[in-house]
């Protein structure tokens, strides 16, 4: 028995299998094809303060080896999450996270009070890397000013786990995961998605109604690989690997790049089932290497 028990900050993760924001709904949409609760952990899509529609459509457009996404954020907002999600989803037996995203400061203070008092939730994902918004998102996530502000602020009120979700699309991604070891996150996360765009040479227009959006698949994976490595050897926090995740391989190469833990995302577009197929790969690896702690591969590659 391998064991693959991760720590993020006081908060034990009973594997480093979670699911990424916005690409596995609210969890409850995958019951039907696997068992939640044997996941690490599972990120709820981003919540904002009030309802989202999101963004026009069209707002999806597949590219080679990936997809870019201009979604937008849409969700109906804390009070519904509060209401209607939260109590069908606190059940489950893994850490339910929420991700959490605003336009102003003042609006990640009050989303980060609100989730503070839910009892089963034991950790936030601070999105300042969307880059799909018009206002907010990426637009803290990429000034290093904005950045320390919102997580000074959002640490001020929220007691329990905080992980900043960062961006890809900076000169240099080491200076804002510092900024939030320095003010206090528990943990970072990247990437999120490339700013890119698509053409469609048909209509000879852009091929999503907001131009540009973000790309993540296969795409993206050497460059987030690369940051992740930058940033394991940067900081002292945990550090959870995101971009390109489609099979345990893949989850592997993170691991040894010194992610403590991985998130998957467009792969459960394509199979709903591969969040826990690149877990059992993760386990089959370990035991056919003859390692018996997960921990053991963490940062290999530069021991």
């Amino acid at each position: 028995m391998v064991n693959l028990a991760v720590q993020i900050g006081n908060l034990r993760f009973k594997n480093p299998v979670i699911t990424a924001s916005g690409t596995f709904g609210y969890g409850s949409e995958f019951d039907d094809f696997i068992d939640v609760s044997k996941l690490g952990g599972i990120i709820f899509k981003g919540t904002t303060m009030e309802p989202r529609e999101g963004n026009p459509y069209p707002r999806m457009a597949e590219t080679p080896s990936g997809m870019l996404n201009a979604v937008g954020l849409q969700n109906k907002g804390i009070d519904y999450f509060e209401k209607n999600i939260y109590p069908a989803v606190s059940g489950y037996e893994t850490n339910v996270i929420v991700n959490i995203n605003g336009n102003y400061v003042e609006d990640y203070i009050a989303l980060a009070e609100r989730v503070n008092k839910l009892e089963k939730i034991p950790a936030i994902e601070l999105n300042i890397s969307c880059p799909n918004v018009k206002m907010g998102g990426m637009i803290f996530g990429t000034n290093t000013d904005s950045a320390r502000e919102v997580i000074r602020a959002v640490r001020a009120v929220y007691s329990k786990v905080l992980i900043v979700k960062l961006s890809p699309n900076v000169t240099n991604i080491i200076d804002f995961a510092r900024i939030a070891e320095e003010e206090g996150a528990d943990s970072v996360s990247l990437i999120n998605t490339l700013l890119g765009m698509a053409v469609d040479i048909g209509t000879m227009k852009p091929s999503l109604s907001t131009i540009t959006g973000g790309l993540s698949g296969p795409a993206v994976k050497p460059v987030a690989l690369r940051m992740v490595w930058q940033v394991a050897k940067a900081v002292k926090i945990p550090v959870i690997g995101i971009g390109g995740i489609m099979t345990a391989a893949d989850a592997v190469e993170f691991l040894l790049a010194g992610a403590c833990a991985i998130q998957v995302g467009t792969a459960s577009f394509i199979d709903p089932r591969n969040s826990i197929r690149v877990l059992d790969g993760i386990a089959k690896y370990l035991n056919d290497k003859r390692f018996s702690d997960i921990k053991e591969i963490i940062g290999l590659i530069d021991r």
